[in-house]
């Protein structure tokens, strides 16, 4: 069955590693307390830090208590979706004050940009919020790519290691998973992806990625007419 739709990871993907570690976390980690202390009191905000709660199973904890968990999940990077709300609202400012600017390899760009001309429908799919992922593609560095996606997913759709995530997006984006591919620098993710049944690219580009999936090195090593 022909591609016709294209699933992309970003962080490894699309975007360097260091870029998020480097970059995006330490200034999260930097800004998210006096953020939370200044919106304490606005409604999505207050959504985000209950979710906080429930998921750490501390109904009562205080603003501060709220903080230490935040700060120590991010430390251990773990893919929660109020954190990932919490640090997308904090990366939003950053962009809007010129603080950051998105990192997409140039040679995603240029493909993105080529595979949406020639009518392929182009998705994200990250473990990073709808609202971050729009702001690395939307302040990058090569200018607003956003008008290139038809939709975008994060943990809301169910982890990137399972294979019902991908069946659930095929099923949001219209098509059966065999007319979707998907790319990823992890294998694991690029395994769930093709149990659900999408075809499958590994990007390594930091080193090698040990996987039984088809792997290259660049964006413009990919052809979706052949995969």
């Amino acid at each position: 069955m022909p591609i016709k739709a294209i699933l992309t990871d970003i962080e490894g993907t699309t975007s360097a590693v260091s870029f998020v570690y480097d970059v995006l976390f330490p200034y999260a980690a930097a800004k998210l307390p006096g953020f939370i202390r200044a919106s304490y009191g606005d409604a999505e905000v207050a959504v985000q830090l209950a979710a906080v709660r429930a998921e750490a199973a501390e109904p009562a904890a205080n603003l501060e208590r709220i903080l230490e968990i935040l700060l120590g999940w991010m430390q251990e990077d773990r893919k929660s979706t109020p954190l990932k709300a919490l640090q997308g609202k904090v990366w939003q400012q950053g962009y809007a004050s010129g603080e950051l600017r998105g990192h997409v390899y140039p040679d995603a760009v240029e493909a993105l940009q080529r595979w949406y001309e020639h009518g392929y429908g182009l998705y994200v799919y990250s473990s990073g919020s709808i609202q971050a992922q729009k702001l690395i593609f939307g302040c990058s560095e090569a200018g607003d790519l956003t008008g290139l996606f038809s939709g975008y997913f994060d943990t809301t759709s169910g982890g990137k290691r399972e294979p019902e995530a991908y069946r659930g997006i095929a099923q949001a984006i219209g098509l059966p998973t065999q007319n979707i591919l998907f790319l990823s620098d992890v294998a694991a993710e690029l395994d769930a992806a093709k149990a659900a049944g999408m075809r499958t690219c590994g990007l390594a580009r930091e080193g090698a990625l040990v996987a039984d999936h088809p792997v290259v090195v660049s964006f413009s090593d990919i052809e979706p007419s052949r995969m």
